[in-house]
């Protein structure tokens, strides 16, 4: 049972990295990137065939962000037009793109068959204790990169970039580049996805293309709404909510006689539909309701003070 938990815990903190990314792109620079799975693929790929080639795993890890950054600033720019719906249908497609080339470039990627005996840090030396060695390692670095996010969001550069989110005219009109806070915003979030692909790839020491499937950004964005897609301590706590309810709905199911294999993974999706729905029924701004960074007001309050709230944001930007 503790080795179960020890594990769903680890896998929590994957989704609290990729949470936190998505944080900074979508809930603070307004950037629908429903190519989330995708970037962590990408990382994935990254880490294991460089671990394959004998680098050190940390010279993998960080390959694997800055190789998934340098892909999604491309995208960035080169979608840099788009938002909104359009910017999310084009960053979807991209991700099956990717996971395509996964499938088809045997050559590099061993296609459908995946990439197995991926080397993970200190495993041999640990034991039985490397899991719970690999759950510490992993909340801490949610905890280090929370922390950074956090007083890089406090600073000009969060202000500015959720200037652009509210109204790019407004933070143009400001004396900001909306194209670069865009590129570094979409390019923290792909870095923090390449990552966690990369550290999920070291922990299982197997990934193969039907791992990076478009479930997992839905799972991301669910994480998101639920804790609050403007806030970190969201992203967190979202993160440990969903793998709660994916775990709990995996044994309520199990306990219904009658059915089968498929038909407990039919309701845990509708678990996790019903969830989505009630969320942004009852309460749509998550647990963690958005305020207002400078005043500290509730984001319906900021809201209600429109013509106030505008000038802010242009005071925030400058």
């Amino acid at each position: 049972m503790i080795s179960y938990l020890v594990f769903a815990g680890t896998i929590a903190g994957f989704y609290a990295l990729l949470s936190l990314g998505l944080v900074t792109a979508w809930g603070q620079g307004g950037l629908v990137n429903l190519g989330l799975v995708g970037f962590v693929g990408l990382g994935a790929y990254t880490s294991a065939l460089l671990s394959g080639a004998a680098f050190p795993i940390w010279i993998d890890w960080i390959a694997a962000a800055v190789v998934s950054a340098a892909v999604g600033l491309a995208l960035c720019f080169v979608v840099r037009n788009l938002r909104g719906d359009y910017l999310a249908i084009v960053t979807l497609g991209f991700a099956e793109i990717l996971r395509l080339a996964e499938t088809n470039e045997k050559w590099l990627t061993k296609g459908s068959d995946g990439i197995s005996g991926i080397v993970a840090p200190l495993k041999s030396d640990l034991g039985e204790s490397f899991p719970f060695f690999y759950l510490i390692m992993t909340w801490t670095l949610v905890g280090i990169v929370a922390f950074l996010l956090g007083c890089l969001l406090r600073s000009p550069f969060g202000r500015a970039l959720r200037a652009v989110r509210d109204d790019e005219q407004i933070a143009a009109v400001a004396g900001k580049s909306v194209l670069r806070l865009k590129l570094q915003a979409f390019g923290i979030g792909a870095a923090l996805s390449g990552l966690a692909g990369a550290l999920y790839a070291h922990f299982t020491s197997y990934i193969a293309p039907d791992v990076f499937v478009v479930q997992l950004t839905i799972y991301i964005f669910l994480t998101v709404t639920v804790g609050g897609q403007t806030r970190l301590a969201g992203a967190v706590v979202g993160s440990i909510a969903l793998v709660a309810l994916l775990e709990a709905s995996r044994f309520i199911a199990a306990a219904i006689p009658g059915l089968d294999a498929v038909q407990i993974a039919s309701l845990r999706e509708f678990a996790i539909a019903v969830t989505l729905i009630l969320v942004m029924q009852l309460r749509p701004e998550g647990a963690f309701r958005m305020t207002n960074e400078r005043s500290g007001l509730s984001a319906s309050r900021a809201a209600s003070e429109s013509c106030y709230g505008k000038r802010a944001i242009v005071d925030d930007a400058t």
